[in-house]
């Protein structure tokens, strides 16, 4: 199946359920600290995937580049970034470039011209984490600001995969497990950004219903994809109280961070 064509029907609410349940979750996150702007102001994605955020963020107002090592990937969210403006009759402003984050440092041009970064999944990729870091905080203007999302450490693994073995080598793989807050406060340390806040998404619903997806995927992809669908909205509505209720660890820590104004 053609998931683009879901696209094409719904627009880009459809970007964001191609993958599992903790894509929306993340993206939850992230617009709640995306407001709407008329200001034009710059948004990077670093490792955007197929573009649901960067896609998102546009629809919200930012001028948007989202960057990713895969021409693939890429191809789908410019296809898609077209759909999305067809659907709401004008173009939105989000554009794609094939480059590996690992070198961003070679984008000379971005620097100290981006308003907002946001990096969701990516770092737990990279053995330099703290090169990544540094990247990042020499594109952004003082009092930008960086929205990042990991694997918490202490999280239940979803599958046994979570647990590992975590490759060595840059794979496209988990380099480890995951961050803690001190791990966090450590990067932001390090790459001068001042820490705001730390919060978690992904509960315990959203776990299990990905869980399932997985489950069923390894006998046939687009079963596991079908099954969960009703689901969805789930973890939406019930997953912050039962998540609580249970004191369930979160599937990934969120950090809000900013370079310095002065």
């Amino acid at each position: 199946m053609n998931k683009s064509l879901l696209v094409k029907i719904f627009g880009f609410p459809a970007t964001l359920i191609h993958g599992d349940l903790l894509v929306m979750d993340r993206w939850q996150w992230l617009k709640k600290r995306l407001p709407v702007t008329r200001n034009g102001e710059t948004l990077i994605d670093i490792g955007c995937g197929s573009g649901a955020f960067t896609i998102g963020s546009a629809l919200r107002g930012y001028k948007s580049l989202g960057l990713s090592w895969d021409e693939r990937n890429q191809r789908v969210a410019e296809e898609r970034t077209k759909l999305c403006s067809r659907k709401i009759g004008y173009d939105i402003t989000s554009i794609f470039e094939v480059l590996d984050v690992r070198h961003l440092d070679v984008r000379k041009e971005l620097y100290q011209i981006v308003d907002i970064a946001i990096c969701c999944e990516n770092i737990e990729h990279i053995l330099d984490e703290k090169k990544l870091m540094l990247d990042i905080y020499r594109c952004l203007k003082p009092g930008a600001r960086l929205l990042l999302t990991t694997p918490y450490y202490h999280y239940n693994a979803i599958t046994a995969s979570d647990n590992g073995p975590f490759s060595k080598v840059e794979t496209g793989w988990h380099i480890r497990r995951g961050y803690t807050k001190a791990m966090l406060q450590e990067l932001c340390n390090i790459s001068d950004f001042i820490l705001e806040y730390f919060s978690f998404c992904s509960g315990i619903l959203s776990q299990k219903i990905t869980y399932i997806q997985r489950l069923v995927s390894r006998i046939f992809p687009l079963l596991g994809w079908a099954v969960v669908l009703p689901l969805r909205p789930l973890p939406l509505i019930f997953d912050p109280i039962i998540t609580s209720l249970l004191q369930y660890p979160h599937y990934s820590i969120c950090m809000e961070a900013y370079k310095p104004r002065f």
